[in-house]
Order: C-alpha cells, then structure tokens, then sequence
C-alpha cells in the first residue's frame, strides 16, 4: 500500500500521538439494565456462537437489508486460535493513539454482552445495546423468515450481534473497525467486511467439531478470510481492493495453507520471523520492555503492560497489522511515540489480569492446551512464587486433559469448580481428571466459584504461616467464562 491508498485523515497517523482519555463511566439506570436483561434473553433464544452453519448468506442477505453499514468504513480483520482478542485490543489502542475513532467488535465477553462492541476504546452503554438491537430486529425477522422459506435456520446470536456492531460502528461513525471472528473464518458472519488487512494469530486445536481434526484443516477454515475483494463491492473512498495478510508464527502445516490461500487472493503477506519480529524483550515491573521489528523499521524502548512472551508476539502482530493499515513500509515508519503511547494504554482484561494483592490473585481466560501453556510458562518465567493454587472451571466441550497437563506443573494445589455455565464440565468429573494428573492430595473440590476462591486464600494463608504471605498466589482459569465470573466476583467493571 501507499500513502495514496487511504484518504488524507488517515495520514494523521504519522504525526504527533494523541491521548486516549477514557470518558466517565455513567453507572446504567436499574430500567436500562433490565432492557439489557431482556434483550440477552431473547438472542439467547437463537443458535449459540458454539454453533455455525457454512453459510454466510443470512448475514449477507441482512447486511443488504441495513444499507451494507460494514462498507462504511475499512476494517482489520482477526482470525486464529489464540491471541485474538489481545491482538484487537492492541490494534484499537495503537489506531486510536494514531488519531482514528476505531469500533471494535471480540467475543467472547468476560462479564458483560456490551463488551462484545467498543467505540472509542470501551463498550457501548446498555441503552445503546438495547437501541442498537431493537432498530435492526425488523430486518433480523425478515431474514428469518426468509431462511425459514428456504428450509434454512433462523439467523444466530452471533450473526445477530455482529450486525448490531456492524450498525453501531457507522452510526457513530468510526474511522477503522476492528472485527475479531467469531468461530472459523471462512464461514463466519464477520467475513462480510472490507478489510484491507487480515491478520492470522498462532492456529491451534480448538472447535475441531466445527473447523477439523488437524491443524492444516483448521488454518484452511481461518484463513478464509485473506480474500479478494469482489470487483463490483463498492468500497470507501480511498480504501485500496488489494489486501494484506499479517501472519503470527505457525506450524508448518499450518503456514503452507494460508500461504496458499494468499497466494489465490493476490494478498501480500508479512510473516512473523520474516518481514516483522519481537528483537528483545526485557521483563519489567507491570509487563514488558519491548523491542520490535516492524514493516517500517525499528521500534525501541515500547512499553507493554501485559505479561508473557505470547503477549510480546501478540505486540509484534498487532504492531505490523496497523502498519500494513496506514501503509508504512521501508521508507515510512510511524510515530514512535504514538506506537509507544499507544501500546502504554494496552489492556487486557482476564489475561493474566491482576485482581488483587496480598494474597496475589490472578485470572487468565486460558480455555485450550495452547493457551494454558502460554499461562503456565509466563507464570515460571516472570513471578517467583514458592506456594501457588490453581482454581479451574473448564467447558465440557474443551480438551480438558490437555489444559489440565499444561497447568500440572506451575500448581502446588489445584481447586477444581463450577464456574455456573450449563457447558461447565461437572465438578466431580473434572477432579476425577485431575486427581489423575495431579494427585488425589493436591486436588480439592468446591461446589462454586465462590467457594472455591474462598478454600484458595485459606490454602494460601496457610502456608503463609511458615513463609509469610509473599510468593504465595491464586490463579483463577479454565474459561473465559470463569474469569469473567471471578471478574465480577471482585468488583470489577466490564471494559
């Protein structure tokens, strides 16, 4: 891309960073928490965002209904297993630190169904939810009806609600959306945007019921969304119809399928260890020092404030992925100061999140072997603790005995729980599991979350009876689902 390739706002980016002052949070009225209520309710009625059906023309067939509003505006685009939701965060921190207004859309949410859809770096209020839903229900029942006709379901919570982002981000209007995938990518709802930029994180084994038993399989379903754009889409002005595909670190099968898929899609690709790299990274009080190998040259002395060196790859992604968007190259870098204002504003909630101290208790959304590793090495490689207790509350549907082998080695004692989901895996099943990789007498039970918080901190105490209270720590996993659960648990407001 060149500097032709977006209009002249855009070229604000190079210039010096802007803060990203966060609004006041207005506390919702009791009335437009209920409306909320209500209409959760009602989507929950719908096909779960478990669930997809290879098909993305109920969504099309939506879109054309509200006037195409994710034509509006260009998107980046987010698919892969891991570090999607960390990547888009980091994206819409980087972009908004560049001058732009960003939408942003990630699932799923931790506490909240609002966090499902950010303008301006934080989710919409309740009521903007609710309007949002109710201005485009109409035209979700005609869909519905017309798929019905067909012998077709009715349109998905997912497709639903990525229609409501898609909506809200051109009536505020934003400059970029961010729009992480639901499930997959070839066939899922959001693959209806204009995205000059795809971005694929780390491919791993996850949804194999759905995307495939193996990893070339599975890439194949995500990097359906490094596309040609159609000749006869109408895109926004200034917005170049070639794309770029940012690539993370994959295995090999998994890189030789969305190589291919480039190569069909005439997109131009940047791969990490190739055209983009994390150079150093330094461990520092509150995350990392970084330094980055970008598409434009050099970023040093970046500051992240997240731990683990997955988050460090994840910095790199998202750093070539706003490059590649303003179209940065050899001869252009941007701002280093805004790249480092705006990876300074980064934050992650229920990664390795901090929730309290003395006791130290974390909560990390880790839901799959991969993600439990990375979990599980960032605590041995960057805190020092000589007593550490794992609560744990895995999705029955989920590789439970690979999260369970990952975590094995980082947990003195391990509290096995329910973290209140219908798809949670029964307590009693889940010890069974892990009394067979960590033994009966490191394993305890406990019916709920709050229970098995409350046996964590007595553990803890105890055995700083012998060493005092520091080294010793809690780290609440499993699911996105359990963190976000314990979130709430310890008074913390969506974000």
């Amino acid at each position: 891309m060149t500097d032709s390739d977006f209009p002249d706002e855009f070229a604000d980016g190079f210039d010096d960073p802007g803060a990203i002052t966060p609004e006041a949070i207005i506390e919702p009225s009791p009335d437009e928490v209920a409306a909320l209520l209500q209409v959760e309710h009602l989507l929950d009625q719908r096909w779960p965002e478990t669930k997809i059906e290879p098909s993305t023309a109920r969504i099309s067939a939506l879109m054309e209904l509200l006037g195409s509003p994710q034509r509006n505006y260009p998107s980046i685009h987010i698919a892969g297993t891991n570090g999607k939701t960390s990547v888009a965060r980091m994206v819409d921190a980087l972009i908004s630190a560049l001058h732009q207004r960003t939408g942003r859309t990630t699932s799923p949410h931790l506490q909240s169904a609002t966090e499902r859809i950010s303008i301006d770096n934080k989710p919409i209020s309740p009521a903007k939810y609710v309007e949002t839903y109710r201005e485009i229900e109409p035209f979700v029942e005609l869909v519905d009806q017309q798929s019905h006709a067909s012998g077709g379901p009715s349109m998905s919570k997912f497709e639903v609600v990525t229609a409501m982002a898609f909506a809200a981000f051109a009536d505020a209007p934003v400059d970029v959306a961010i729009v992480e995938v639901g499930l997959g990518g070839r066939w899922d709802a959001t693959n209806v945007v204009d995205a000059p930029v795809a971005v694929i994180t780390p491919v791993g084994m996850d949804h194999m019921e759905y995307l495939g038993n193996d990893i070339a399989t599975i890439a194949g379903e995500k990097a359906g969304i490094i596309r040609k754009v159609d000749a006869d889409e109408v895109l926004p002005e200034g917005v170049d119809p070639s794309m770029v595909a940012i690539v993370a670190q994959q295995a090999p099968e998994a890189m030789e399928v969305i190589m291919a898929q480039a190569v069909s899609a005439e997109a131009a690709v940047a791969r990490e260890g190739s055209e983009f790299a994390v150079l150093a990274r330094q461990i520092a009080i509150g995350g990392q020092l970084l330094e980055l190998q970008g598409l434009g040259g050099v970023y040093s002395e970046v500051f992240l404030p997240l731990h683990g060196e997955h988050q460090a790859h994840n910095a790199a992604v998202a750093l070539a992925a706003v490059e590649a968007f303003f179209g940065a190259g050899a001869s252009r870098q941007l701002d280093i100061d805004a790249v480092r204002a705006g990876f300074a504003a980064v934050a992650s909630p229920g990664r390795l999140e901090r929730l309290r101290t003395a006791p130290t208790v974390f909560i990390d959304a880790a839901h799959n072997p991969a993600g439990a590793a990375a979990l599980a090495a960032t605590l041995a490689e960057e805190f020092d603790f000589r007593f550490l207790v794992g609560v744990v509350s895995v999705m029955a549907d989920k590789d439970v005995a690979g999260i369970l082998d990952a975590l094995e080695p980082v947990f003195d004692q391990l509290v096995v729980t329910h973290n209140g989901s219908p798809r949670a895996l029964e307590t009693d099943a889940l010890a069974l599991l892990a009394e067979e990789r960590f033994g009966q007498e490191r394993v305890i039970t406990a019916a709920t979350l709050t229970d098995a918080v409350e046996t964590a901190t007595a553990l803890v105490e105890e055995a700083a009876e012998d060493g005092g209270v520091s080294g010793t720590g809690i780290v609440i996993t499993g699911s996105v689902v359990t963190a976000g659960a314990a979130r709430t648990l310890f008074g913390k407001d969506p974000q």
